[in-house]
C-alpha cells in the first residue's frame, strides 16, 4: 500500500509516517517511480507508535522499546518496556501530586475569598 493508504488506515499524517521513517521505525520498500510501498505490517507498526506516543512516550523511548521481542510465554514484555513503563508511571505520579497540590491551593484561595467576601 502506498503511504496515502497507510495514511487512511492509521489515522497518521503522511508527515508523521515519514518521519517515522526517517527514525527507523518505518521502513517502506520503494518502488521504480520512488514511492514508498508499505506492507500490511506496518499498519500494525503505526498504531503501536500511537499508542506509545499517547502514554505520553517520546520517539527516543518509542525507539528503545519498539523491536522488544514479546515472543516468550513466561514474560509479557521486554525488560526495557517495563523499565519504561515504570519511569513513565513514576513521572505521571509526581505530575498528579503537583496537582493536587495546586488544586488544594485553588480551594483554599476560592474558600478565603468566599469568607472575605461575606
Amino acid at each position: 500500500m502506498l503511504i496515502s493508504e497507510l495514511s487512511r488506515k492509521t489515522n497518521a499524517s503522511v508527515r508523521s509516517l515519514r518521519y517515522y521513517e526517517t527514525k527507523k521505525m518505518l521502513a517502506p520498500k520503494r518502488l521504480e517511480n520512488g514511492y514508498r510501498e508499505y506492507d500490511d505490517t506496518a499498519i500494525e507498526r503505526v498504531k503501536t507508535i500511537k499508542l506509545y506516543l499517547s502514554l505520553g512516550l517520546n520517539i527516543d523511548d518509542i525507539l528503545k522499546i519498539i523491536d522488544c521481542s514479546n515472543t516468550t510465554q513466561t514474560r509479557p514484555m521486554c525488560p526495557a518496556a517495563f523499565a519504561l513503563y515504570k519511569e513513565k508511571l513514576y513521572e505521571v505520579n509526581r505530575q498528579i501530586d503537583i496537582l493536587l497540590d495546586v488544586q488544594a491551593k485553588l480551594l483554599e484561595r476560592i474558600s478565603d475569598f468566599k469568607t472575605s467576601a461575606k
